[in-house]
């Protein structure tokens, strides 16, 4: 018996539509209905034939069908069914032969298959047998669909022989490969003339419909019509009386986001995509949905924020980000100490932080209570000698309770050495500590070791972010831009706080536009101590922005910096820590 090579029949057709862009009608949508013929069922058993129809708009566009040389025997029982022998398959070319034609013949489509499962998985099992890559092809199951679009009364299975009969095709499936992907083209077409009465009429459509998404959920997918595609702010709100929304409507905001494209990302929430069971409930409760067109990306993230914490939307987990910061305070007493708050206050105390933790503020206050000796009690201290404290006898604290009046001015001149590892030069600071750690492992005490150094590292870290906010802070005003996609994306910044955006597209003035954009920033107020006007987040994300490669400053009032030594790498903390450099801070 002589090799019969695969059949393949063609027709030119047009470049199909990229299937990343939301909303392919499936007329434009490329199909390859695929049917199989196997030795059998389970994972040991392989391919003996392989048919496959290219349709598109309702059109054949190209067909293939060739036997394949399983390798094995072919069961009676297949025989009885199919008609396949032996023999038949004897001369046949292997599957590393047939697979290849196949992968070229279905590269752009969409795969069509009944039962889906059974053939898709054939084929991907021997595309990883021989090494092959199998390509990223959606897949449309024609059994899930005719479950979801067809009524028990209509049809008493899904089967191909009955489906075909009842979309009367013109092609009846007999186990043969290319038969049953003849039929069940006629079927797939059968079952779109009934999904267009439903609505269904793309490919992101039939996807969510063979999902199981609630009528419900995908009856307010109208509401993303009504938005553009555009960058900016949405909410969902429900009918309440609690926080107005930005339009002053009295409705409770359910969930706030952001996108690049509105229109877009809110229809995500009526689709199968949408896998959340938290956003399935607040669809089910939103009355509607709203939205802000913002001119950057920049301003979207910014806006959301600030609706965030405006509204503490109760389906947004990080609704109570900003309330659980705390801050460590140098009181502004005869003898300074450390104290933890939540807020910080417009006084004459030097502040520290932000920490996203009560354990992370007590380790930064560990680490420098550790190296300088702070008092930690709350006693007011007169002229007087008082008992000595326990740290004292330890020789942990400077313990200025033994003679106030002696003390007051080394314990100064110690609180001025660690100001300046808090707001200048951190090195002392992890030099000292780093002897700490050095003697703890020299001893085997090595869990306490790590915590010691966990305690530098959670200083250093915190002396970072203090001076990224504070030097955002303190300038008045920055304007900077950054070209995206040959758009210039232009912000202003008072006071590290967004008090304008604007976009300066191809054939326009970006400096004019710039020069427009500060005409119209909000007006912004400094805050205490040269931190940000607006919250911390916000001016991390500004941040974010502006120290990312390719954006320009065209203006700054203030003094953007830091000082040299704020801060260290990570590749610098091992040799600060475990190398002596006798740099040490001064102490009484």
């Amino acid at each position: 018996m002589s090799v019969v090579p695969p059949r393949l029949r063609y027709v030119t057709v047009d470049m199909q539509p990229s299937l990343l862009d939301l909303g392919t009608p499936l007329r434009e949508v490329l199909f390859c209905v695929v049917d199989l013929e196997t030795t059998g069922t389970g994972p040991e058993s392989a391919i003996t034939e392989i048919g496959a129809v290219l349709t598109q708009g309702g059109q054949a566009r190209g067909e293939l069908q060739t036997m394949v040389n399983p390798a094995q025997h072919v069961p009676g029982m297949i025989t009885v069914l199919t008609g396949i022998t032996d023999a038949m398959v004897e001369d046949a070319p292997p599957i590393s032969a047939v697979l290849p034609s196949f992968l070229e013949f279905a590269r752009g489509a969409v795969l069509v298959a009944h039962n889906a499962r059974f053939d898709v998985g054939f084929l991907q099992r021997a595309a990883a047998a021989q090494g092959v890559e199998w390509p990223a092809f959606d897949v449309v199951d024609t059994v899930a669909v005719a479950r979801q679009a067809l009524h028990r009364d209509e049809v008493r299975d899904v089967k191909l022989s009955t489906l075909a009969r009842f979309f009367h095709a013109a092609t009846q499936p007999d186990h043969r490969a290319l038969s049953d992907a003849r039929a069940t083209v006629d079927v797939l077409y059968g079952l779109f003339e009934r999904l267009g009465n439903l609505g269904v009429t793309t490919l992101d459509d039939l996807a969510e419909f063979t999902r199981r998404v609630s009528p419900a959920r995908r009856a307010k997918r109208v509401w993303a019509k009504a938005l553009p595609p555009a960058p900016g702010v949405y909410w969902f709100y429900a009918t309440g009386t609690r926080p107005r929304l930005p339009d002053g409507q009295g409705h409770e905001v359910l969930y706030v986001g952001k996108s690049g494209n509105l229109a877009r990302r809110v229809a995500t929430y009526f689709t199968a995509s949408e896998t959340r069971s938290r956003m399935d409930e607040m669809v089910r409760v939103a009355a509607g949905v709203d939205y802000i067109v913002c001119a950057t990306p920049l301003e979207a993230e910014v806006r959301e924020l600030r609706l965030i914490a405006a509204h503490q939307p109760r389906y947004n987990r990080r609704s109570r980000r900003q309330d659980r910061l705390t801050w460590v305070k140098l009181t502004a007493e005869r003898f300074p100490r450390f104290s933890v708050v939540r807020q910080v206050g417009a006084d004459d105390c030097q502040y520290w932080g932000p920490f996203t933790s009560r354990l992370d503020a007590d380790d930064a206050m560990a680490a420098l209570q550790g190296v300088y000796g702070l008092r930690t009690c709350s006693l007011r201290l007169g002229t007087k000698p008082m008992p000595e404290c326990a740290l004292g006898e330890m020789g942990r604290c400077l313990a200025p309770c033994r003679d106030p009046a002696s003390a007051e001015q080394p314990y100064s001149q110690t609180v001025e050495t660690m100001r300046q590892a808090l707001l200048s030069d951190i090195r002392p600071t992890l030099q000292a500590g780093g002897g700490h750690v050095r003697e703890l492992s020299d001893q085997q005490r090595f869990e306490e070791a790590a915590d010691a150094t966990r305690r530098l590292n959670t200083y250093r870290a915190t002396v970072r972010r203090w001076h990224r906010l504070v030097a955002l802070g303190r300038c008045r005003q920055i304007v900077a831009a950054r070209l995206v996609d040959g758009v210039w994306q232009i912000h202003v910044i008072r006071h590290g706080f967004l008090a304008g955006a604007a976009v300066a597209p191809p054939g326009t003035s970006p400096r004019q536009v710039a020069e427009d954009a500060v005409a119209l920033a909000a007006t912004v107020l400094p805050s205490p101590h040269d931190l940000p006007a607006g919250t911390v987040e916000e001016a991390e994300r500004i941040a974010d922005w502006l120290e990312t490669p390719g954006t320009r400053l065209i203006e700054i009032d203030g003094e953007w910096s830091w000082p040299v030594f704020a801060g260290v790498d990570d590749a610098s903390l091992p040799r600060l820590i475990w190398e002596p450099t006798g740099l040490q801070p001064s102490q009484s």
